[in-house]
């Protein structure tokens, strides 16, 4: 697909980047856009309306308040908060090596496989590395702040995952931390179902526990259950209730047809009424041979995350229209989204959300806006510039599929794998 606009919407393009580089973005950003370019921004998460389909990652820019009040104040439609380690009544937590502090973080440059250049973050921190009760401390809190701003709130967690088919399953830290989890949300929403995101880390990728393909498939079989029953017995009710279970898809260390399988393990048990009610795609990529700060194996993003994504993306995508599915779930995009043809990419597979971690880390230098926090500059790149940016590429769909406005359903519900006719 190459981006190509009208005169009419390119000058528009053009003045707002220029015009908001400056100024604070207008809010809400939505209306703006729907206003100003008949495109609808609004999206869904865990199919929970958010008000732009642009999200944060969990990870390190998601684990204090004052990074949630910047997100809500930048206009962002959810925040994934940093992902907590289950522990069970006594305190115990099997994943413990995942509850690991950030010692060092290093934002660098790295050239994909086809030479494309892009963005990466190393470090060696996991997951939470407080324990729960600090967590839901957090989690109240940031709560509170996405209220203010119409954000959805999002916790993730990660519990105990066998390393083999022999090994007992915890059930007892799945029960103790979403009961836990469970209980801050309800003070806030009482009568909406709580979205809770599974997260497969890439670190997980290179360990132990995942160097077989079945104990892999029996985790993503397994894990949905397990979380809707502790929702079940916290509560007494159906878990469609109170929880929506997502599942973040990591990469494993196998090819894009176990990738395929993964997901389609998933889509399987949901079609069965027992797994997920959304899928997140997909966490970064693992090197088990790259060593940074004493640490050998390193997580890593950039342009060959999100072609690993897309391509994977791409052929369930083609899979979703022949019928060859057990069902189809609410998707959210995440891997190298930092660009709006990237971005559009995600959309056209079926993401109804996006979610962006590093590019909100990056030097100053790379954003064109000279105002506001780094969120801000980032939206106001992605979104507004003319020549790749999301509104560029959505307005070059509006202009061929001839839809007023256009919505994201006019770019979900649609085979795009023969482009635009």
């Amino acid at each position: 697909m190459t981006l190509s606009l009208s005169q009419t919407h390119r000058r528009q393009l053009e003045a707002d980047f220029e015009r908001w580089r400056f100024a604070p973005l207008p809010r809400p950003l939505w209306q703006f856009a729907l206003e100003r370019y008949g495109v609808d921004l609004r999206g869904t998460y865990a199919d929970l309306p958010v008000a732009l389909l642009i999200g944060k990652a969990s990870g390190q820019l998601s684990m204090e308040p004052h990074q949630v009040r910047a997100d809500g104040q930048a206009g962002l439609g959810f925040c994934v908060l940093k992902t907590v380690i289950a522990e069970d009544a006594t305190g115990q937590r099997s994943m413990q090596a995942w509850a690991l502090p950030v010692t060092r973080m290093r934002v660098e440059r790295i050239r994909g496989a086809d030479g494309t250049e892009g963005w990466t973050v190393t470090w060696v921190g996991r997951g939470w590395h407080k324990d729960l009760a600090a967590y839901l401390r957090f989690f109240d809190t940031a709560l509170a702040i996405g209220a203010e701003h119409s954000m959805l709130i999002v916790p993730s967690v990660k519990a105990h995952l066998p390393a083999s088919p022999d090994e007992a399953w915890r059930v007892d830290e799945y029960d103790f931390t979403v009961r836990a989890l469970l209980t801050v949300w309800r003070k806030h929403h009482p009568d909406t179902p709580m979205p809770l995101e599974f997260d497969f880390s890439p670190t997980l990728a290179g360990s132990d526990r995942a160097q077989q393909q079945a104990t892999i498939l029996q985790w993503l079989a397994m894990v949905p259950r397990l979380l809707r029953r502790a929702a079940e017995r916290a509560t007494g009710c159906p878990a469609p209730r109170v929880l929506r279970v997502g599942i973040k898809v990591f990469n494993a260390l196998f090819d894009d047809a176990f990738q395929l399988t993964m997901v389609r393990t998933l889509l399987a048990e949901a079609a069965q009424g027992d797994g997920a009610d959304f899928l997140v795609y997909a966490n970064r990529l693992f090197d088990p041979h790259r060593e940074w700060d004493g640490v050998r194996g390193v997580a890593y993003g950039g342009p060959d995350l999100s072609a690993r994504n897309l391509r994977v993306l791409r052929q369930l995508a083609k899979q979703r229209w022949r019928g060859q599915l057990p069902c189809w779930l609410p998707l959210s995009g995440t891997g190298n989204v930092s660009s709006g043809s990237i971005a559009f990419r995600y959309l056209t597979c079926g993401c109804t959300s996006l979610q962006i971690h590093t590019f909100f880390q990056l030097p100053l230098s790379c954003y064109a806006k000279r105002t506001g926090s780094r969120i801000e500059r980032a939206l106001h790149q992605l979104l507004l510039a003319p020549d790749d940016g999301l509104l560029a590429w959505l307005l070059w769909a509006k202009e061929r599929l001839g839809v007023e406005p256009l919505t994201l359903a006019h770019l979900t519900e649609r085979d795009w794998s023969d482009g635009i006719g």
